[in-house]
Formats: C-alpha cells, structure tokens, sequence
C-alpha cells in the first residue's frame, strides 16, 4: 500500500483557511498531486440544521458525535479512494478530528470518543501527517478580521467578538497540541506571505527539499509574567550518530505526563536546499535508539513555553543541566524582513540567529 500523506489545515475564525485551500489545490495540482480535500464538517452540518449553540444537552451531544463520526467516515473513503491513484497524492482536511473537542468540555470530549471507539492519543498523534494552524485576525492583523465570508460564523467583529476569536483561536492548538508536525503559521500584513509558509510548510512534508530558512533566535532575559495560556512541555533532545553531513535528532515532548517521541533526519542536498524529514516512534523504539547516541554531545533538556502574541507565535525554551540559566527565543515562520513584535515580559540581550554557537546541535558538544 503506497503512502498518502493526510493533513490537517486548521485554525482560529477568519485566519483565511479558505483562501489557503484554494491554493493549495492550484499549486499541488500544477505539480503532478491529485489533490483530496475533506470539507469543514461542522460548516456542512449547520448548512443542514445542526445548531451547536444550542442549550438542548442530548441535541448538542448527538450532533457532535455524528460530526465526528462523519469527519472521521470521510476521510477513511477518500483515502481508500486515493489508494486508486497512480501518481502521487496528498488529502487535506478542512480541519480535522481534534478541532471538535475545541468547542466542548474535555469530559464531554471523553465521552463522545469513548462511544464512537476511539481517544484523543488515537485522533491527534496517529492519524494525520501534519497540522497546520492559522492563526486568526483576531490576534494581531484586527484590520483584516471579518465576519461577511463565512455565514455560520458567530463572532462579531466587535472588542468582544476579537476576544472570543483569540480565545477559540488558542483553544485549537491546545487541542492539536502534542501533534509531533504541528506548525503555527503567524499573520503577516502581506497575506500572501501567510499562504506561502503553508505551501512551503506542506511541501515539507510531501519531501519535497526546502530553501534553507533560519528562524530568528534571541537571547533574552525575562522580566515579566508570561500569558497564562501559554502552553508548556519539557523537551529531551538526544543527537544519535549518523552518516557524514547528515544530522539525526532524537527528541522526546512531554506535557501533561503524556510523551510524543520525534526522530528528525537534516540533511542539506545543495549550499541552498536541505530535506528534512520527520518521523513520530513508539516508546519502545525510542529507548532502542537511545543506544545510538552520539558520544560527543550531551543530552539537551529545556522547559518550553509556547504562546501567541499579538498574532506572532514564539518558543520560549528554558534550558536545564549545564546550559542551567540560558533563555532563547525563536520566531516560527516570520519573513526575513518582518518585524518581530516582542513581548514586553522580555528583554532581548543579543540575537543569535545566524550564531552557531547557539545551534543545539553545537550547544550540546561536549566541553
């Protein structure tokens, strides 16, 4: 059975998720891809007289548990259909599974999976390839956020209608956090900036090599209380020995007392272009390749906090053991020449970007 890579476009309200699947499908189509793509199932359902503000209690659970059974039935078939295909192929979700649980209690969320036969561990971490999150307008590019493009939309685009959309917006990625390929793709006041990194993003995970982009690293200093939502995990990064020219990173996330285990292959293919690939293992497998690891470095672990701000999205990693008192920054997905909005609670000491002696893979050397 051939491999057909599935992958989640999701996002908070008006983070133009729409715009992006259209060209996706123009831009994999002109390159040899029959492109599959699942529609938003809580769109279609509303379209046909669900209503998920309801305060009827069974009503609600019963359409919910039909939304996730229909999303879940949909994709199974287009798969089965692109198994059918000669060429390559790749399905894109008009979100996916985990996006359901954002609108519920997680005890409701339980529940439903429970009867349906299935976990949030099975829906998040094993079935799709890639997620790929929007950040909404609401939280950073308000002068874009509207209302008028999608009808079933409930946020007002007023102060308290941005509030709810940031809010929806970061329960999302709570949701698909732990995906081992979850990719937060920032707003940009050039929106076609937005819909290149998920391009680039997806090519990435098709194998397709990438030009060799830096994210911007800073070294910082914090004087202030971090946003009370952002998401925190401790990160054990092991180097494992490997060809020549070839960097191999063994890297286990752990939040919550659950563990994602990541093996990442770098490996540059021109002075321009590098093809990095990404696998999630067991953790089984994980203690094996342990065995593998390079005698010359040291493990890294650091406390990671995640956050959005002001439609920017950063990595705040706390670094432990020898590297005990380090703090780095890292923007994810910003354009060369865009502005980085940081957050008052920090204080930049030096930027690293271009510093190898910042890399992790030469941090964790051995003295």
């Amino acid at each position: 059975m051939k491999e057909i890579k599935r992958i989640v476009l999701t996002g908070g309200p008006c983070a133009g998720k729409t715009t992006a699947l259209v060209r996706v499908i123009e831009y994999f189509s002109s390159r040899g891809f029959k492109v599959f793509t699942i529609p938003e199932v809580p769109t279609m359902f509303t379209q046909a007289g669900m209503d998920y503000l309801t305060q009827n209690r069974q009503f609600f659970y019963e359409g919910e548990k039909a939304t996730l059974e229909i999303q879940l039935a949909l994709e199974d078939k287009f798969m089965q259909m692109a198994q059918t295909i000669d060429g390559p192929c790749v399905i894109v979700c008009d979100r996916g599974a985990m996006d359901i649980s954002a609108y519920m209690k997680p005890e409701v969320w339980e529940q439903l999976t429970e009867d349906v036969g299935t976990s949030t561990v099975e829906l998040r971490d094993g079935r799709y390839d890639a997620v790929l999150h929007l950040v909404s307008a609401a939280d950073g590019a308000e002068q874009f956020y509207t209302t008028s493009n999608n009808a079933s939309r409930n946020e007002a685009a007023d102060e308290q209608g941005l509030a709810i959309a940031r809010m929806l917006d970061k329960r999302v990625i709570e949701a698909w956090t732990g995906h081992p390929h979850l990719r937060v793709i920032n707003n940009d006041e050039d929106f076609d900036a937005k819909l290149n990194r998920v391009l680039k993003e997806i090519s990435s995970v098709l194998g397709v090599p990438q030009t060799i982009e830096e994210e911007r690293k800073y070294k910082v200093e914090v004087i202030g209380e971090l946003p009370a939502d952002c998401i925190e995990s401790n990160i054990t990064q092991t180097y494992l020995v490997g060809e020549p020219g070839a960097e191999i990173r063994l890297r286990r996330r752990e939040w919550a007392g659950k563990f994602v285990n990541v093996h990442t292959t770098k490996k540059k293919v021109s002075n321009k272009e590098e093809l990095v690939t990404e696998r999630q293992v067991s953790n089984h497998l994980y203690q094996s390749m342990l065995q593998q690891a390079d005698p010359y470095r040291h493990t890294i672990n650091k406390l990671r906090k995640s956050f959005i701000w002001k439609g920017q999205y950063f990595e705040l990693d706390y670094y432990k053991g020898a590297l005990d008192g380090l703090v780095i920054l890292e923007t994810k997905g910003m354009r060369r020449h865009e502005d980085v909005k940081f957050p008052p609670f920090l204080r930049v000491v030096e930027d690293i970007t271009s510093n190898k002696d910042y890399y992790n893979y030469m941090l964790a050397l051995k003295g």
